[in-house]
């Protein structure tokens, strides 16, 4: 029973940053999921994986993780690659393509 501790990425859907500060800590799945015969439905019996818990910083959840004996595994976030841009430079000169309208 391994877990793993990140920082979850931002919802692609939205430019929002919301749900992204906290630390989360998800167990890696201990067993295969299974293809239900009847319906075709894949299923687990790890209940293990249903279990998701936010802490406020690294620490605290490395804390969490020795206190109970639990192995895991910090992944580090990354930073996000931003490009500063100026409304102004879609009218510049310098643009690769002429502006047009």
């Amino acid at each position: 029973m391994t877990a793993r501790i990140f920082k979850p990425a931002k919802n692609a859907m939205q430019s929002g940053t919301a749900k992204t500060r906290d630390w989360q800590l998800d167990y890696e799945p201990e067993l295969p999921r299974q293809i239900e015969p009847l319906m075709g439905w894949t299923s687990s019996s790890d209940m293990q994986q249903q279990i998701s818990l936010r802490f406020d910083t690294r620490e605290e959840a490395i804390a969490y993780c020795e206190r109970e004996g639990i192995p895991y595994q910090v992944i580090e976030p990354k930073d996000p690659a931003r490009r500063r841009a100026a409304y102004a430079d879609n009218f510049a000169f310098r643009r690769p393509e002429p502006w047009t309208h």
